[in-house]
Protein backbone atom coordinates (compact mmCIF):
# COMPACT_ATOMS: atom_id res chain seq x y z
CA UNK A 1 0.00 0.00 0.00
CA UNK A 2 2.01 2.87 -0.77
CA UNK A 3 0.11 6.97 0.35
CA UNK A 4 0.79 9.30 -2.54
CA UNK A 5 3.63 9.18 -5.42
CA UNK A 6 6.85 10.22 -5.80
CA UNK A 7 7.61 13.61 -4.82
CA UNK A 8 9.13 15.86 -7.52
CA UNK A 9 11.47 18.79 -6.78
CA UNK A 10 11.43 22.63 -8.60
CA UNK A 11 14.10 24.21 -9.63
CA UNK A 12 13.62 26.45 -6.10
CA UNK A 13 14.12 23.27 -4.39
CA UNK A 14 17.52 22.75 -5.53
CA UNK A 15 18.88 26.14 -4.36
CA UNK A 16 19.55 26.50 -0.81
CA UNK A 17 18.80 30.62 0.17
CA UNK A 18 18.13 30.87 3.61
CA UNK A 19 18.25 27.98 6.35
CA UNK A 20 15.44 25.45 6.00
CA UNK A 21 14.98 21.86 6.56
CA UNK A 22 14.19 18.99 3.79
CA UNK A 23 13.51 16.49 6.35
CA UNK A 24 11.95 12.93 5.84
CA UNK A 25 10.62 11.22 9.08
CA UNK A 26 10.85 7.31 9.42
CA UNK A 27 8.81 5.65 12.04
CA UNK A 28 8.18 1.92 12.54
CA UNK A 29 4.19 2.49 11.46
CA UNK A 30 1.24 5.10 12.63
CA UNK A 31 0.12 3.11 14.96
CA UNK A 32 -1.08 4.38 18.71
CA UNK A 33 2.15 4.73 20.74
CA UNK A 34 4.17 7.72 22.00
CA UNK A 35 6.70 7.55 19.32
CA UNK A 36 4.60 7.83 16.63
CA UNK A 37 2.96 10.57 17.92
CA UNK A 38 5.40 12.99 19.01
CA UNK A 39 6.95 12.01 15.75
CA UNK A 40 3.72 13.23 13.87
CA UNK A 41 3.55 16.55 16.04
CA UNK A 42 7.04 17.57 15.21
CA UNK A 43 6.57 16.96 11.59
CA UNK A 44 3.37 18.72 11.64
CA UNK A 45 4.57 22.00 13.49
CA UNK A 46 8.30 22.22 11.69
CA UNK A 47 5.74 22.02 8.46
CA UNK A 48 3.82 24.85 9.75
CA UNK A 49 6.92 26.89 10.77
CA UNK A 50 7.71 26.70 6.74
CA UNK A 51 10.08 23.73 6.96
CA UNK A 52 9.63 20.75 4.10
CA UNK A 53 8.72 17.42 6.04
CA UNK A 54 8.28 14.04 5.04
CA UNK A 55 7.34 10.82 6.38
CA UNK A 56 7.79 7.54 5.74
CA UNK A 57 6.28 3.92 7.69
CA UNK A 58 7.36 0.99 7.45
CA UNK A 59 4.06 -1.39 8.35
CA UNK A 60 0.88 -0.89 7.22
CA UNK A 61 -0.95 0.69 10.41
CA UNK A 62 -2.33 3.80 9.52
CA UNK A 63 -4.43 4.51 12.75
CA UNK A 64 -2.88 7.81 13.26
CA UNK A 65 -2.57 9.02 9.43
CA UNK A 66 -5.59 11.24 9.41
CA UNK A 67 -3.46 13.26 12.17
CA UNK A 68 -0.53 13.84 9.77
CA UNK A 69 -0.50 17.56 8.86
CA UNK A 70 1.73 18.33 6.14
CA UNK A 71 1.84 20.24 2.58
CA UNK A 72 0.05 16.61 0.56
CA UNK A 73 -0.88 13.15 0.67
CA UNK A 74 2.17 12.49 -1.66
CA UNK A 75 4.18 13.86 1.75
CA UNK A 76 3.33 10.72 3.80
CA UNK A 77 4.35 7.14 2.09
CA UNK A 78 4.02 3.74 3.27
CA UNK A 79 6.47 0.84 2.81
CA UNK A 80 4.50 -2.03 3.43
CA UNK A 81 6.65 -4.07 4.32
CA UNK A 82 6.25 -7.95 5.25
CA UNK A 83 9.52 -8.73 6.66
CA UNK A 84 11.43 -7.87 9.60
CA UNK A 85 13.85 -6.06 6.43
CA UNK A 86 11.96 -6.27 3.70
CA UNK A 87 14.39 -5.69 0.48
CA UNK A 88 11.25 -4.35 -1.39
CA UNK A 89 10.52 -1.62 1.14
CA UNK A 90 13.73 -1.09 1.66
CA UNK A 91 14.73 -0.56 -1.91
CA UNK A 92 10.93 2.22 -2.30
CA UNK A 93 12.62 3.98 1.33
CA UNK A 94 16.28 4.33 -0.67
CA UNK A 95 14.39 6.03 -3.44
CA UNK A 96 12.21 7.71 -1.81
CA UNK A 97 14.98 9.37 -0.39
CA UNK A 98 17.22 9.69 -3.59
CA UNK A 99 14.77 11.42 -4.82
CA UNK A 100 14.30 13.78 -2.02
CA UNK A 101 17.36 14.58 -1.20
CA UNK A 102 16.70 15.39 2.40
CA UNK A 103 19.20 17.27 4.59
CA UNK A 104 17.99 15.43 7.42
CA UNK A 105 16.74 11.88 7.97
CA UNK A 106 15.15 11.34 11.12
CA UNK A 107 14.39 7.91 12.62
CA UNK A 108 12.26 7.05 15.92
CA UNK A 109 13.80 4.62 17.66
CA UNK A 110 15.82 2.03 16.23
CA UNK A 111 14.19 -0.48 13.83
CA UNK A 112 13.50 2.59 11.82
CA UNK A 113 16.51 3.44 12.00
CA UNK A 114 18.28 0.55 10.34
CA UNK A 115 16.42 1.02 7.57
CA UNK A 116 17.15 4.53 7.44
CA UNK A 117 20.58 3.99 7.78
CA UNK A 118 20.63 1.24 4.76
CA UNK A 119 18.06 3.12 2.64
CA UNK A 120 20.69 6.11 2.56
CA UNK A 121 23.58 4.13 1.76
CA UNK A 122 22.06 2.90 -1.31
CA UNK A 123 20.80 6.12 -2.43
CA UNK A 124 24.48 7.64 -1.72
CA UNK A 125 23.61 10.22 0.10
CA UNK A 126 25.47 11.97 3.14
CA UNK A 127 22.11 13.32 4.97
CA UNK A 128 22.20 14.18 8.42
CA UNK A 129 21.01 10.95 10.38
CA UNK A 130 19.54 11.16 13.19
CA UNK A 131 17.54 8.93 15.98
CA UNK A 132 15.41 9.78 18.36
CA UNK A 133 15.08 7.02 21.24
CA UNK A 134 12.06 6.71 23.19
CA UNK A 135 13.12 3.03 25.08
CA UNK A 136 13.79 2.77 29.27
CA UNK A 137 15.62 -0.56 29.45
CA UNK A 138 16.25 -3.43 27.82
CA UNK A 139 13.49 -6.02 28.32
CA UNK A 140 14.51 -9.88 27.84
CA UNK A 141 17.43 -11.49 26.51
CA UNK A 142 15.65 -11.04 22.78
CA UNK A 143 15.62 -7.35 23.36
CA UNK A 144 19.61 -7.21 24.68
CA UNK A 145 20.30 -9.31 21.22
CA UNK A 146 18.63 -6.34 19.35
CA UNK A 147 20.32 -3.55 20.92
CA UNK A 148 23.68 -5.44 20.60
CA UNK A 149 23.00 -5.33 17.07
CA UNK A 150 21.69 -1.79 17.18
CA UNK A 151 24.68 -0.23 18.76
CA UNK A 152 26.85 0.16 15.28
CA UNK A 153 24.01 1.79 14.21
CA UNK A 154 24.33 4.10 16.46
CA UNK A 155 27.50 5.21 16.58
CA UNK A 156 27.51 5.72 12.93
CA UNK A 157 24.16 8.25 13.37
CA UNK A 158 25.23 11.75 13.48
CA UNK A 159 23.01 12.57 16.75
CA UNK A 160 20.68 10.53 18.92
CA UNK A 161 18.19 12.72 21.06
CA UNK A 162 16.57 10.99 23.89
CA UNK A 163 13.70 12.44 26.16
CA UNK A 164 15.02 12.12 29.79
CA UNK A 165 18.51 12.51 30.77
CA UNK A 166 17.97 9.49 33.14
CA UNK A 167 17.38 7.54 30.13
CA UNK A 168 20.26 9.13 28.48
CA UNK A 169 22.69 8.09 31.26
CA UNK A 170 21.17 4.27 30.80
CA UNK A 171 21.91 4.21 27.60
CA UNK A 172 24.98 5.85 27.75
CA UNK A 173 26.50 3.19 30.11
CA UNK A 174 25.30 0.40 27.76
CA UNK A 175 27.40 1.72 24.72
CA UNK A 176 24.04 2.86 22.65
CA UNK A 177 24.98 6.56 21.77
CA UNK A 178 25.30 8.20 18.70
CA UNK A 179 28.54 10.86 17.72
CA UNK A 180 26.52 13.41 19.74
CA UNK A 181 23.81 13.08 22.24
CA UNK A 182 21.44 15.35 23.12
CA UNK A 183 17.95 15.58 25.65
CA UNK A 184 15.00 17.13 24.34
CA UNK A 185 11.99 16.49 26.95
CA UNK A 186 8.55 15.45 25.06
CA UNK A 187 6.15 18.96 25.30
CA UNK A 188 2.38 19.56 25.61
CA UNK A 189 0.25 22.18 23.48
CA UNK A 190 -0.47 23.88 27.03
CA UNK A 191 -3.10 26.34 24.63
CA UNK A 192 -4.74 22.95 23.96
CA UNK A 193 -4.33 21.42 27.32
CA UNK A 194 -5.88 24.27 29.21
CA UNK A 195 -9.05 23.44 31.77
CA UNK A 196 -11.84 25.16 30.48
CA UNK A 197 -14.27 22.62 31.67
CA UNK A 198 -17.58 23.63 33.25
CA UNK A 199 -18.81 21.95 36.99
CA UNK A 200 -21.82 20.36 35.11
CA UNK A 201 -19.24 19.09 31.84
CA UNK A 202 -16.99 17.60 34.18
CA UNK A 203 -19.93 16.17 36.69
CA UNK A 204 -21.81 14.55 33.11
CA UNK A 205 -18.50 12.98 32.44
CA UNK A 206 -18.68 10.95 35.64
CA UNK A 207 -22.15 9.97 35.56
CA UNK A 208 -20.88 8.59 31.97
CA UNK A 209 -19.20 5.28 34.22
CA UNK A 210 -21.55 5.56 37.48
CA UNK A 211 -19.35 8.17 39.05
CA UNK A 212 -20.73 11.12 41.57
CA UNK A 213 -19.02 14.91 42.25
CA UNK A 214 -18.55 13.74 45.39
CA UNK A 215 -15.87 10.61 44.37
CA UNK A 216 -12.05 11.09 44.65
CA UNK A 217 -11.50 10.05 41.08
CA UNK A 218 -8.26 8.98 40.37
CA UNK A 219 -7.02 9.28 36.49
CA UNK A 220 -4.51 7.21 34.26
CA UNK A 221 -3.54 7.07 30.71
CA UNK A 222 -2.38 4.59 28.18
CA UNK A 223 -2.53 1.47 26.54
CA UNK A 224 -3.60 -1.36 29.19
CA UNK A 225 -0.33 -3.46 28.99
CA UNK A 226 1.50 -5.34 31.18
CA UNK A 227 4.44 -3.01 31.81
CA UNK A 228 2.18 0.27 32.38
CA UNK A 229 1.27 -1.89 35.74
CA UNK A 230 -2.09 -0.44 35.54
CA UNK A 231 -3.64 -3.19 38.00
CA UNK A 232 -1.69 -1.71 41.12
CA UNK A 233 -4.09 1.06 40.66
CA UNK A 234 -6.84 -1.61 41.52
CA UNK A 235 -4.99 -2.59 44.70
CA UNK A 236 -4.80 1.09 45.78
CA UNK A 237 -8.46 2.15 45.06
CA UNK A 238 -9.59 -0.82 47.31
CA UNK A 239 -7.35 0.13 50.04
CA UNK A 240 -8.32 3.52 49.70
CA UNK A 241 -12.10 2.17 50.10
CA UNK A 242 -11.32 0.33 52.87
CA UNK A 243 -9.94 3.25 55.03
CA UNK A 244 -13.65 4.88 53.50
CA UNK A 245 -12.24 7.22 51.26
CA UNK A 246 -14.66 7.24 48.24
CA UNK A 247 -11.89 6.17 45.44
CA UNK A 248 -12.76 5.40 41.89
CA UNK A 249 -10.23 5.04 38.94
CA UNK A 250 -10.71 6.09 35.36
CA UNK A 251 -8.55 4.51 32.91
CA UNK A 252 -8.66 6.36 29.71
CA UNK A 253 -7.09 4.02 27.24
CA UNK A 254 -7.98 0.39 26.44
CA UNK A 255 -5.67 -2.96 25.99
CA UNK A 256 -4.81 -6.90 26.04
CA UNK A 257 -4.53 -5.83 30.38
CA UNK A 258 -8.17 -4.87 30.38
CA UNK A 259 -9.81 -8.39 30.93
CA UNK A 260 -7.56 -9.03 33.72
CA UNK A 261 -7.64 -5.80 35.12
CA UNK A 262 -11.28 -5.99 35.20
CA UNK A 263 -11.16 -9.46 36.77
CA UNK A 264 -8.82 -8.00 39.51
CA UNK A 265 -11.24 -6.02 40.22
CA UNK A 266 -13.88 -8.04 41.28
CA UNK A 267 -11.54 -10.24 42.86
CA UNK A 268 -10.83 -6.88 45.50
CA UNK A 269 -14.95 -6.02 45.08
CA UNK A 270 -14.13 -2.79 43.45
CA UNK A 271 -15.14 -3.53 40.04
CA UNK A 272 -17.87 -0.55 40.20
CA UNK A 273 -15.33 1.81 41.29
CA UNK A 274 -12.93 0.64 38.05
CA UNK A 275 -14.14 1.86 34.62
CA UNK A 276 -12.29 1.98 31.50
CA UNK A 277 -12.91 4.23 28.77
CA UNK A 278 -11.59 2.37 25.47
CA UNK A 279 -9.71 3.99 23.31
CA UNK A 280 -10.94 7.97 22.97
CA UNK A 281 -9.44 10.75 19.98
CA UNK A 282 -9.38 13.55 22.52
CA UNK A 283 -8.41 12.44 26.32
CA UNK A 284 -9.13 16.10 27.78
CA UNK A 285 -12.52 16.21 29.08
CA UNK A 286 -12.13 12.88 30.56
CA UNK A 287 -8.46 14.07 32.58
CA UNK A 288 -10.34 16.68 33.23
CA UNK A 289 -13.18 15.05 34.84
CA UNK A 290 -10.33 13.50 37.60
CA UNK A 291 -9.25 14.67 40.37
CA UNK A 292 -5.69 13.53 41.02
CA UNK A 293 -3.20 11.27 37.92
CA UNK A 294 -1.43 8.05 38.48
CA UNK A 295 1.51 6.75 36.73
CA UNK A 296 2.19 3.53 38.20
CA UNK A 297 4.42 2.38 35.39
CA UNK A 298 7.34 -0.21 35.78
CA UNK A 299 9.64 1.29 33.54
CA UNK A 300 8.36 4.11 31.40
CA UNK A 301 11.31 7.09 29.69
CA UNK A 302 8.81 10.16 29.87
CA UNK A 303 4.94 9.57 30.51
CA UNK A 304 3.34 12.12 27.81
CA UNK A 305 -0.08 11.84 29.92
CA UNK A 306 1.23 12.31 33.41
CA UNK A 307 2.23 16.09 31.52
CA UNK A 308 -0.57 16.61 29.71
CA UNK A 309 -2.38 16.15 33.74
CA UNK A 310 -0.32 18.49 34.79
CA UNK A 311 -1.01 21.33 32.16
CA UNK A 312 -4.73 20.21 33.15
CA UNK A 313 -2.94 21.31 36.53
CA UNK A 314 -3.73 17.73 37.80
CA UNK A 315 -1.25 16.64 40.73
CA UNK A 316 0.32 13.36 39.54
CA UNK A 317 1.77 10.48 41.88
CA UNK A 318 4.24 9.31 39.50
CA UNK A 319 6.58 5.45 40.17
CA UNK A 320 10.03 6.77 40.21
CA UNK A 321 11.14 5.71 36.71
CA UNK A 322 12.58 6.86 33.80
CA UNK A 323 12.39 10.94 33.63
CA UNK A 324 9.79 11.48 36.54
CA UNK A 325 12.13 13.04 38.64
CA UNK A 326 13.26 15.42 36.05
CA UNK A 327 9.21 16.66 35.78
CA UNK A 328 8.11 16.20 38.89
CA UNK A 329 9.11 17.57 42.87
CA UNK A 330 7.76 15.73 45.43
CA UNK A 331 5.38 17.80 47.48
CA UNK A 332 5.94 20.65 45.19
CA UNK A 333 3.73 19.66 41.90
CA UNK A 334 3.54 16.01 42.56
CA UNK A 335 4.47 13.00 43.88
CA UNK A 336 6.84 9.76 43.23
CA UNK A 337 7.29 6.76 45.06
CA UNK A 338 9.09 3.39 44.46
CA UNK A 339 7.68 1.33 41.63
CA UNK A 340 5.07 -1.30 42.81
CA UNK A 341 5.47 -0.03 46.20
CA UNK A 342 1.29 -0.04 46.75
CA UNK A 343 1.24 1.22 49.92
CA UNK A 344 3.57 4.68 49.18
CA UNK A 345 1.00 5.03 46.10
CA UNK A 346 -1.80 5.15 48.87
CA UNK A 347 -0.73 7.31 51.03
CA UNK A 348 -0.21 9.94 48.49
CA UNK A 349 -2.94 9.54 47.13
CA UNK A 350 -4.29 9.58 50.74
CA UNK A 351 -2.85 13.39 50.97
CA UNK A 352 -4.32 14.24 47.74
CA UNK A 353 -7.72 14.16 49.02
CA UNK A 354 -7.26 17.74 50.82
CA UNK A 355 -8.72 19.87 48.37
CA UNK A 356 -6.45 22.88 49.32
CA UNK A 357 -3.34 20.32 48.71
CA UNK A 358 -4.85 19.68 45.26
CA UNK A 359 -4.96 22.67 44.16
CA UNK A 360 -1.54 24.21 45.11
CA UNK A 361 0.17 21.43 43.78
CA UNK A 362 -2.25 21.29 40.26
CA UNK A 363 -1.10 24.89 40.05
CA UNK A 364 2.69 24.09 40.19
CA UNK A 365 2.34 21.18 38.01
CA UNK A 366 0.55 23.87 35.23
CA UNK A 367 3.65 26.31 35.80
CA UNK A 368 6.34 23.49 35.24
CA UNK A 369 4.90 22.15 31.81
CA UNK A 370 4.58 25.91 31.02
CA UNK A 371 8.35 26.43 32.20
CA UNK A 372 9.71 23.21 30.75
CA UNK A 373 8.03 20.57 29.05
CA UNK A 374 5.91 23.36 26.31
CA UNK A 375 5.32 21.79 23.03
CA UNK A 376 6.65 25.18 21.77
CA UNK A 377 9.80 24.82 23.58
CA UNK A 378 10.49 20.88 22.29
CA UNK A 379 9.58 22.12 18.50
CA UNK A 380 12.32 25.19 18.98
CA UNK A 381 14.66 22.64 20.31
CA UNK A 382 14.56 20.70 17.49
CA UNK A 383 14.34 23.05 15.27
CA UNK A 384 17.63 24.78 16.27
CA UNK A 385 19.60 21.59 16.79
CA UNK A 386 18.20 20.08 13.27
CA UNK A 387 19.65 23.36 11.62
CA UNK A 388 23.03 23.24 13.52
CA UNK A 389 23.31 19.24 12.24
CA UNK A 390 22.18 19.96 8.85
CA UNK A 391 24.58 23.64 8.32
CA UNK A 392 27.44 21.56 7.03
CA UNK A 393 25.53 18.99 4.70
CA UNK A 394 23.74 22.24 2.85
CA UNK A 395 27.18 24.06 3.06
CA UNK A 396 28.48 20.90 0.95
CA UNK A 397 25.49 20.57 -1.33
CA UNK A 398 25.47 24.48 -2.13
CA UNK A 399 29.78 23.99 -3.07
CA UNK A 400 28.59 21.07 -5.20
CA UNK A 401 25.17 23.28 -6.64
CA UNK A 402 28.09 26.00 -7.88
CA UNK A 403 30.59 23.61 -9.27
CA UNK A 404 28.61 21.54 -11.13
CA UNK A 405 27.68 23.26 -15.13
CA UNK A 406 24.30 23.38 -15.26
CA UNK A 407 23.91 26.07 -17.59
CA UNK A 408 21.68 27.97 -15.34
CA UNK A 409 19.30 25.33 -14.43
CA UNK A 410 19.55 23.33 -11.15
CA UNK A 411 21.54 20.03 -10.99
CA UNK A 412 19.67 17.02 -12.84
CA UNK A 413 18.15 14.97 -9.89
CA UNK A 414 20.21 11.88 -11.40
CA UNK A 415 23.08 13.63 -9.19
CA UNK A 416 23.74 12.60 -6.56
CA UNK A 417 27.37 13.27 -4.92
CA UNK A 418 25.97 14.56 -2.18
Amino acid sequence: MSHGSQFALSASDERPTSPMLRALFVTDSLAYGGAEKQTITLMNRLASRGHECHAAYIKENHALLDRVRLRSESAVRCLSAEHYLDRSALADLAALIANLRPNAIVAANPYPLLYAMFARRLARTRATMVVTYHSAKVNGPREFLQRLLYRPLFWMTDCAIFVCDRQRRYWWRRGLLAKRNVVIYDGVDTDKFTDTTTREHRAATRRMFGFAESDFLIGAIGDLRKEKNQIQLVAAVERLRRAGVPARALLIGDGAQRTAIEARARECGVARDIAVTGFVHDVRPFLAACDVFAVCDLHDTMSLGALEAMALRKPVVHSNVGGAGEMIHPGYNGFLFRANDTTALVEHLARLTNPDDRQSIGAHARGVVEKRFSEQRMIESYESLLLKLTARFDARHRKEYMRTPHNGGPVESGSRRS
